[in-house]
């Protein structure tokens, strides 16, 4: 009989205990080798679809979950939304990415609760799966530093919606900026009628549990009839479309994936594609969005450092930055930049964010003019953009 020590949390060794779920024994054994090689984590179960993983739940009582999205009986999403109701703790999702609708399933398990996905490299059953070995073990890191209190902020089901009932159901479909490339941008629909030059511009970073945080700000901010919203959400390719259009579908403002070269328009949000840095070009009177495959920053691409520094380069005073809820530091010298330049800052006040790595690297770094819990964000923002001049009486600089 093993004497092994455990922690006085029932962990073995001090290590999170991991049930790995997924359809495919391959698969199962692939991500157990994964989980267990680190050191870090120890699997204490699997289970072949969402219905075992729920019979083993109440038995095991692991500490993480990882999931598969799509899955026969009882698929993720589902055996996800009894997690969340039953034993609330952190999950991550393990996606074929845009596979048969697996990109818009791993936003919907955002949406519900998950606090971060893994995009498997090469569908549902990846040989491959090592290729990103460090991905999942990040997002278990990532996964292991939230609480059941911080779970509870990301499902719906246990906290309140701040999405307001005005918003629109329509979701507008757009092919994603790594299916084209950097090609020329397409007309885009608008909800603003102005189609001007954004005199001010809004930049926001996010990372672990940015999805849920962004859907619940972005409905309540006005269609700015001056000022421009650009996102930095940390997500790889295939998904960023996706969640662009699902932000459109929920604001006021006229949300897409940006688009290499094209013009910066007021009342419009752009997200920045998977896989590609986002920065400003042009002058004030001229903004562009720039898209790029320059090297990772801070291990990510897209960066919030690159998109902050160019914007204050741009736009200078007419300029503020948005940090929120996320794992790490991306964002924080950025935000000094934009500071220095004359620009503006809000934090997420760290207990409300899943994980306040980057706002408590913003803060130590660059401090903030607010800090504000994640449900007092839009008006920060609404307020700060307000409150300023125009941006063409500022330098025009070019980026």
């Amino acid at each position: 009989m093993s004497t092994s020590s455990a922690s006085a949390d029932g962990r073995v060794g001090g290590r999170r205990r991991v049930l790995v779920v997924d359809d495919s024994a391959f698969m199962r054994r692939l991500v157990s080798d994964i989980v267990a090689s680190s050191g870090e984590f120890e699997v204490v179960g699997t289970a072949r679809d969402g219905l075992d993983a729920l019979r083993q739940m109440p038995l095991l009582d692991p500490d993480l979950v990882t999931l598969d999205v799509d899955m026969p009986n009882l698929d993720g999403l589902a055996c996800l939304d009894r997690i969340m109701r039953e034993w609330p703790r952190p999950v991550v999702m393990l996606s074929a990415g845009g596979c048969d609708g697996g990109a818009e399933a791993t936003l919907r398990a955002l949406d519900r609760g998950a606090v971060e996905f893994v995009r498997k490299p090469s569908g549902a059953i990846s040989l491959d799966l090592d290729l990103v070995r460090d991905q999942l073990l990040e997002a278990l890191r990532a996964a292991a530093s939230v609480t059941v209190l911080d779970v509870r902020l990301l499902s719906p089901s246990l906290s309140p919606s701040l999405t307001p009932s005005h918003v629109s159901t329509e979701v507008v479909a757009r092919g994603s900026a790594h299916d084209r490339g950097l090609r020329s941008p397409a007309r885009v629909s608008s909800r603003s009628a102005s189609g001007q030059a954004p005199s001010f511009i809004v930049c926001i970073a996010a990372s672990t549990g940015g999805p849920a945080a962004l859907s619940r700000l972005l409905p309540q901010l006005p269609r700015f009839e001056r000022a421009a919203v650009l996102i930095v959400q940390h997500m790889p390719a295939g998904f960023t479309a996706s969640f662009a259009s699902r932000l459109h579908g929920i604001s006021r403002l006229a949300v897409h994936e940006a688009m290499h070269g094209e013009p910066l328009l007021a009342g419009h949000a752009y997200v920045a594609p998977g896989g590609f840095h986002l920065r400003v070009g042009g002058t004030p009177r001229a903004p562009s969005a720039l898209l790029d495959q320059e090297p990772t920053e801070w291990g990510v691409r897209p960066a919030a450092d690159r998109l902050f520094k160019s914007a204050a380069h741009c736009y200078g005073a007419a300029c503020l930055g948005v940090v929120l809820t996320g794992m790490g530091r991306d964002g924080a010298d950025g935000l000094l930049a934009i500071r220095q330049a004359g620009g503006l800052a809000v934090v997420q006040e760290r207990t409300s964010c899943v994980i306040p790595g980057m706002p408590d690297a913003a803060l130590r770094v660059a401090g903030a003019d607010e800090i504000v819990a994640l449900s007092d964000v839009p008006a920060a923002i609404a307020r700060l953009v307000a409150g300023q001049g125009r941006a063409d009486d500022h330098g025009e600089n070019i980026a």
